[in-house]
């Protein structure tokens, strides 16, 4: 395999050049491509600079790292309203990228608007459709027979609108966007919730709906409440078995999984050096979990070191150029202070059923025992989009290592997923892949996998109770197998491996022996290993298709008989009146994340048919009348069925529906699908206590009402028989309540009032019908 430098000097030469990026025109400084892929589309730190300088004038203030890069790309930087948590910004995002589950419908959206090509660099990943089940090689080639029909969709949309297509194989979107397209202070987009992961390499990097993709990929400004922005201090530094992912652990149970919402969590303070940057972008990953727009570290030596590692140097020497802008500037103020003294923080393990739910390892064998959680561990998964770098394959095969040298291997089943190919290759030619397979475990293909549902797991039935441990981020009920009796951790690879080892929650690594095939006892010893390849990365195979210059003879075919993609039609304009005698499809109790409204696992393959993928809508929520499940009574035949078939039942008889929601409602993955759903099954609200910030996003840009309840309390006022009808639509403006009065059964009525956040934006996007019809009549 030829050095990763001559595959890049190889690349350069070869790639064509796209002319449609403003950037490549403006550029005045020293002129270094985004990305090898991108020979002739720049980095604007001068753009940034200027920005910058024009916000500080302004502001009168110092300003923190996020607001920095946020501000620094406004679309007019002297005239925008600024104030943290209540005015909207129109930025200027420098690139899009999209994974396969969620670029189905992004594209198929971007097929709708009409244009031509894709005005930012953007990018196609096929990570999320491949299936863990026999091992990587099979896995990978079942999952390009099986999705044939969507890849050949992606790849030939691609290449008809100028959008770069990793195949599949290629690796996780995060760890691809990591290793090839994120760079200090860039400001990057992601149709995925864990696109924060940039963050670790310096930049501003969000997890947004495919509409919102839409925008930027046409070339419009793109709309964000503006941050507030939380500050997490780092003092101290790691060791021994704590890792950067007990870092995320800690804060997400100090804030819960709503405690970042409308925020950036930004990270500082010295003992930021100790942490890898790979480890830093598994923080950021994370903080997805607590609700957060995104998070942030500041550049340092580490991601100098990493870019350098990658075939970057340019851009590492150019960012020390610009490095004033590329950290917070002294005495700048946070909207929250969280300290974190690393010297004192413990592994942790977090779970089980929610991601905030933190315990130190060594206490959480004793609250299993107390609170009747499994204590056998009968899976441990390593590997997702959080930890996968080959510092977190290393430290992991340090610890298999010492097992093998006493003649153990795992007592749990053990999977392994690369990030990336090049993690793959880089791991198979150091060793580590072989020691973690002579351990007990499987090497799983460079996808998601398990993590997001795509596992045909066969050790257990449904039903049947039993603990899994993951190196993953999201940990939800039904989550990882479609077993809502899956007890799932969430803890860092090194400590997944030592449980695996052991196979059970009781072990502590840090204190507890394990006995050897000799009969004696030993200690584990805290893992240690490189963060970065001491040679250079082993790219891999060559899984990157780009766009062709010329694209006029592409043709991107769908078929009108297909069951995994379908053209959209037009969600229907506001018809200019008050929703009267909207009926309750569902008044839901507690946690309702986008899994519960759009489940994932076998759904994922109907993620380009909107019609075939709704049979899944709300199918997880739990209804507050019976306690069920996927169980709503049919308020014309008084029945009970299953949501969608429900939801059907009223558009076909004309029927408009509304659902009732408790807080954070929406929390998890980006899928806009769960907005898509409600909104094509003829919902046309949705009211909750509070919305996590993605979802309701998405929900306004498919031309529904993402509405609060004034006063939380009236959540418990309104029943599933009730009708609801909302006025003040006609006067719908910014700020301003709407009313609803609750129609009981017996005749009584009551009035509340609801809150919204709509800008003047987004209400043209609901009197338009959504933000796409919108956007087609600005184009006419």
């Amino acid at each position: 395999m030829a050095p990763y430098s001559l595959l890049v000097t190889r690349l350069q030469k070869a790639l064509g050049v796209r002319q449609y990026h403003v950037a490549s025109v403006l550029c005045q400084r020293a002129k270094v491509a985004m990305s090898h892929f991108e020979p002739n589309e720049y980095i604007r730190y001068d753009l940034l600079e200027k920005n910058i300088n024009i916000v500080r004038k302004r502001l009168n203030r110092p300003l923190t790292l996020s607001e920095k890069i946020v501000y620094g790309h406004l679309d007019d930087p002297a005239n925008q309203e600024i104030e943290r948590g209540k005015t909207y910004l129109r930025l200027r995002p420098d690139r899009v990228a999209m994974q396969d589950a969620t670029a189905q419908m992004a594209m198929l959206q971007f097929i709708s608007s009409g244009l031509p090509k894709v005005a930012v660099p953007s990018t196609i990943h096929c990570d999320h459709l491949i299936e863990a089940q026999l091992g990587g090689e099979k896995d990978l080639r079942r999952a390009k027979d099986i999705n044939q029909e969507v890849y050949n969709f992606l790849a030939t949309a691609g290449a008809k609108y100028g959008v770069g297509f990793w195949r599949p194989g290629s690796g996780i979107i995060h760890q691809i966007i990591l290793e090839n397209y994120a760079y200090p202070g860039v400001l990057l987009i992601g149709t995925d919730s864990h696109t924060p992961n940039g963050g670790g390499l310096g930049g501003i990097c969000i997890g947004v709906g495919g509409a919102d993709a839409v925008d930027v990929m046409a070339g419009i400004p793109w709309e964000l409440k503006c941050p507030k922005v939380i500050g997490v201090k780092l003092t101290g530094s790691l060791s021994g078995w704590t890792s950067p992912k007990d870092v995320i652990l800690k804060v997400a149970g100090i804030l819960t999984v709503k405690g970042g919402t409308g925020a950036i969590v930004e990270y500082h303070g010295p003992g930021v050096d100790s942490i890898s940057c790979t480890g830093m972008a598994t923080i950021c990953n994370m903080g997805a979990e607590i609700g957060a727009t995104t998070s942030v570290f500041p550049y340092n030596h580490r991601m100098k070191k990493y870019l350098s590692k990658t075939g970057r140097a340019d851009i590492a020497s150019l960012a020390e150029e610009f490095k004033d802008h590329l950290v917070p500037d002294p005495g700048c103020q946070y909207d929250q202070v969280i300290e974190i003294n690393l010297n004192e923080l413990k592994p942790h393990i977090n779970g089980p059923f929610t991601p905030d739910l933190a315990h130190p390892v060594a206490e959480v064998g004793t609250v299993a025992e107390k609170e009747g959680w499994p204590l056998d561990i009968r899976v441990g998964l390593i590997g997702s989009c959080t930890n996968s770098s080959y510092e977190d394959m290393g430290r992991s095969a340090a610890v298999a290592k010492q097992a093998l040298a006493h003649g153990l291997k795992c007592k749990s089943q053990f999977t392994i997923t690369p990030g990336s190919e090049q993690i793959r290759a880089t791991i198979e030619r150091d060793g580590y892949a072989q020691i973690l397979r002579d351990v007990g475990g499987i090497v799983l293909a460079n996808a998601c996998g398990p993590c997001i549902g795509q596992w045909d797991r066969k050790d257990i039935k449904k039903g049947e109770k039993n603990t899994i441990v993951t190196s993953y981020n999201r940990n939800f009920t039904g989550r990882n197998d479609a077993n809502p009796e899956t007890h799932a951790f969430v803890t860092s690879p090194e400590i997944v491996t030592a449980l695996a080892i052991a196979g059970t929650l009781k072990f502590n690594p840090e204190t507890d022996f394990l006995t050897g095939k000799d009969g004696k006892k030993f200690k584990l010893e805290a893992p240690d290993a490189d963060e970065l390849p001491r040679s250079d990365f082993d790219p891999g195979q060559d899984t990157y298709q780009q766009p062709p210059k010329d694209s006029s003879g592409q043709r991107v075919d769908v078929s009108p008989t297909s069951q995994r993609l379908q053209l959209l039609e037009p969600f229907d304009k506001w018809d200019g009146k008050d929703l009267e005698d909207l009926q309750i499809l569902i008044k839901v109790k507690g946690k309702c994340t986008t899994d519960h409204i759009s489940a994932a696992g076998p759904w994922l393959k109907f993620r380009g048919h909107l019609d075939n993928i709704s049979n899944n809508l709300l199918i997880g929520a739990i209804n507050i009348e019976n306690g069920k499940a996927n169980s709503v009574r049919n308020a014309v035949t008084q029945e009970f069925g299953p949501v969608p078939d429900t939801a059907r039942y009223y558009k076909k008889h004309g029927i408009r529906w509304v659902v009732i929601g408790d807080e954070n409602y929406g929390e998890g993955s980006s899928r806009e699908h769960a907005a898509l759903e409600p909104r094509h099954l003829g919902g046309r609200a949705i009211i909750t206590k509070s919305f996590a910030r993605i979802h309701e996003t998405n929900l306004k840009k498919q031309g529904l009402l993402p509405l609060t309840f004034a006063d939380p309390s009236d959540y418990n006022k309104i029943h599933p028989v009730d009708k609801l009808t909302i006025q003040g639509l006609k006067d719908f403006a910014p700020g301003k309540p709407l009313k609803c009065i609750i129609k009981h059964p017996n005749g009584t009525q009551e009035t509340i009032l609801l809150n919204h956040t709509f800008n003047e934006t987004q209400i043209e996007w609901f009197r338009a019908g959504s933000a796409l019809n919108r956007m087609k009549e600005l184009q006419q």
